[in-house]
């Protein structure tokens, strides 16, 4: 049972929590995380998820994502996300989120790094990730164009986000 703190419109905790997979209520928001790895060549490590995983399955992804626990700040649940999906322990501790997303449901935190990571040293965690695979943003913008990839609005942005230190939508 994973259980979420909820927070209010301005991002505060509100002292109520959530248990996955019941409806939120109009009003109750959560907080999401994204994590975005590049390697040094510049290729952005991507994972498909899993035929019957809820939401997007088969679909490629970010580097690695899911919901905050209750009390979790985002960048322990960045780590522990990245932890739990790709078996690979990562340091937030001195970047913070690029940018948040306000989505219906909540906040959604986008963390980039770069780090080079060997595929074969990774761990997916079996029953999210089926595969995962480096990407330059040519190959990104195919699998968007075909459908393959989560379309986030901000996808066709992605490796210019990276570098960027003001961002406009």
């Amino acid at each position: 049972m994973e259980e979420w703190d909820l927070l209010n419109e301005n991002r505060e905790l509100t002292r109520k929590t959530h248990i996955r997979g019941e409806k939120l209520a109009p009003g109750e928001l959560h907080l999401v995380v994204h994590v975005c790895i590049f390697n040094e060549k510049g290729q952005l490590l991507i994972q498909k998820r899993q035929k019957d995983k809820e939401g997007w399955p088969n679909y490629w992804d970010l580097s690695a994502a899911g919901s905050a626990l209750k009390g979790e700040t985002s960048r322990q649940a960045a780590e522990r996300e990245v932890k739990e999906e790709l078996g690979m322990t990562i340091d937030l501790s001195n970047t913070r989120a690029k940018f948040s997303y306000h989505f219906e449901a909540g906040f959604d935190d986008y963390w980039f790094i770069t780090k080079d990571v060997e595929l074969s040293d990774l761990t997916l965690q079996t029953e999210e990730v089926a595969d995962v695979r480096f990407v330059a943003n040519e190959e990104l913008e195919a699998l968007r164009s075909s459908g393959e990839f989560i379309p986030y609005f901000f996808l066709n942005q992605l490796f210019e986000l990276k570098n960027a230190t003001t961002i406009h939508f």
